[in-house]
């Protein structure tokens, strides 16, 4: 029987599960380290970016890379099929990975085009086939718990990546960090070919209906007025939402989010009111994303900056004989005043440019004057805000937790605690007591929202940011989002899998990242803030005030979506 069942879910889960670890190990790799290579410096083999360049970037590339599943999700439905789509795609990240490893503005963009392409392959179609494996009546009852697991795969990768991008880019540089990348994703497509015989019965191209618009016709009324309106935001003089990307990201959305305004209301009434229903649950998750992602860049920037990161003796022993200790040292240049020290930076780096590039030897001194470099300013900016007692004596140094290790504190919670939400869920269920699929996205939504006080209760520890806060703070505030995101984002995909037309579900599902999209330019966008916000607790509040709001609107809307839900018969 293709349905093999390995504790009472089809056995093509656990290939998608691995495929999608491996693929999330690779993405999530690059992510934890993406801000911090744009901000270190040309010289330290970083991209130079000031913090306002390196938020637009970031928040456009998050953005973008969640709305081309629009596109990879309605080819997949029309043309390409599921499994074709996400080879296609998961070999365009890998070379996206590989074009980053090389240090050059020209490489860093085109990885970048390649990873977003790639994504909009992958993405929507991975998460399609998760749903289609439970399409059938005796497991449909459980495709909750099978977005949970396929999530929960999401987050190993996740967790384990960010280990060994601190291990290769402390070792041995950024580039050999995004090698690393690229060799995952490769595993996960190896992966996902020698399962695909368990997946192939559920990657059908559904029959087009009659009235169904024409692949060609759904391109040209979306994509090119994308592409227009995309270069007419980025033309416009001033700037409307903060930057020229900013305002042609935005304003591009509009004909695609037009498009399935247009989807729901000319589709045929119980299909209509389904489209609807998920439109406006898009709408609301919008702003879970806007905050769940800037753990990418305004976290980051406060795990790096202004969060006491000095390991203990025993944990640097370990970490040292792992080479995975970064060293912050103080010496008489990184104490000397600034002039002296910025001064002496610029002769280093000018001698670091004068030295041969002939042969091996030669590089390899110049990587060694390049991590001299890094280590002295970032032991200068490490110690800005550490009291005076905590500050080694000259000539010594503290080993600290690499910033990127901070990115594995959400997978480890997503890991540590879906077993226990998906108990919570199953109890309630075995009573007749689960909340519905769009209860549990409210509920979620709330939990984020405190999430953001967590952090503005770690502002407040730091004495108006002139000390260091305990790292206590971010795990408290990952594990509470972490709580949120249980309870919201498996359930998003869950639900476009449960309430799509069958001849649109990828279509849909590439509607819902579509959604997460708009809210990761918006991480970016918020992210951007933080510079300029002399009270930091104000970001922290505002960003719990946007989540209570999607809330609340969540929350008015329930009565009609469980409606819908109820219609659609399902749960």
């Amino acid at each position: 029987m293709e349905n093999t069942i390995k504790k009472s879910h089809p056995k093509g889960l656990w290939y998608l599960f691995a495929t999608e670890m491996w693929e999330r190990f690779g993405y999530y790799l690059m992510l934890g380290i993406f801000s911090l290579y744009m901000l270190d410096g040309w010289n330290n083999g970083g991209m130079g970016f000031d913090p306002s360049k390196k938020s637009d970037i970031y928040g456009t590339y998050l953005g973008l890379v969640y709305l081309t599943p629009f596109i990879g999700g309605l080819l997949a439905d029309r043309i390409l099929g599921y499994r074709r789509s996400i080879i296609i795609g998961g070999l365009m990240m890998a070379s996206g990975y590989f074009c980053l490893s090389i240090h050059s503005t020209f490489s860093f963009y085109l990885a970048l085009f390649l990873i977003i392409l790639g994504n909009g392959f992958f993405k929507p179609n991975i998460s399609t086939l998760v749903g289609n494996l439970y399409s059938n009546d005796e497991l449909k009852d459980k495709k909750d718990a099978g977005y949970n697991i396929f999530y929960m795969g999401i987050n190993i990768g996740a967790f384990i990546c960010n280990f060994v991008a601190a291990y290769m880019r402390i070792n041995f540089g950024w580039g050999y960090a995004f090698a690393a990348a690229g060799v995952g994703m490769l595993i996960g497509v190896l992966i996902f070919v020698s399962g695909t015989k368990h997946i192939k019965h559920v990657d059908v191209i559904k029959p087009k209906s009659d009235g169904d618009m024409k692949t060609s016709k759904i391109l040209g009324l979306t994509v090119l007025p994308m592409f227009i309106f995309g270069v007419i935001g980025y033309l416009l003089p001033g700037n409307f939402l903060g930057s020229d990307t900013n305002d042609a990201f935005i304003i591009g959305c509009l004909p695609v989010i037009g498009f399935f305004i247009y989807l729901a209301f000319k589709s045929e009434a119980k299909e209509s009111r389904a489209i609807k229903a998920l439109l406006a649950v898009f709408a609301c998750v919008i702003l879970f994303f806007a905050i769940f992602h800037q753990n990418g860049d305004a976290l980051t920037v406060w795990a790096e900056d202004h969060t006491d990161r000095k390991m203990s003796q025993t944990v640097a022993g370990v970490a040292d004989d792992l080479g995975m200790a970064q060293v912050v040292l103080n010496n008489d240049l990184v104490s000397a005043d600034d002039k002296t020290f910025n001064d002496s930076i610029s002769v280093l780096v000018n001698n670091m440019n004068a030295l041969p590039k002939k042969s091996l030897k030669d590089l390899k001194v110049k990587a060694e004057a390049s991590k001299v470099i890094d280590q002295l300013e970032k032991s200068r900016k490490y110690f800005k805000t550490l009291p005076k007692d905590q500050i080694p004596a000259k000539g010594s140094e503290l080993r600290l937790y690499s910033t990127e290790l901070y990115q594995s504190i959400n997978p480890f919670w997503v890991i540590f605690l879906t077993p226990v939400v998906v108990g919570i869920f199953g109890f309630l269920r075995r009573r007749n007591r689960e909340p519905s699929t769009p209860s549990k996205i409210a509920i979620g939504l709330l939990i984020t929202a405190l999430s953001a006080l967590v952090m503005v209760g770690a502002v407040y520890s730091t004495n108006q940011m002139s000390l260091k806060a305990g790292s206590i703070w971010l795990l408290a505030s990952y594990g509470v989002i972490t709580l949120g995101e249980l309870c919201l984002s498996p359930m998003g995909l869950s639900l476009v899998s449960k309430l799509s037309p069958p001849r649109i579900t990828a279509l849909m599902m590439g509607g819902f990242f579509l959604a997460i999209s708009v809210g990761n330019k918006l991480s970016g966008m918020l992210s951007s803030l933080w510079e300029n916000i002399e009270e930091k607790q104000n970001f922290f509040y505002l960003n719990f005030f946007l989540v209570l709001g999607a809330t609340i609107i969540m929350f008015v809307m329930l009565k009609w979506l469980n409606r819908v839900m109820k219609e659609n018969k399902v749960k």
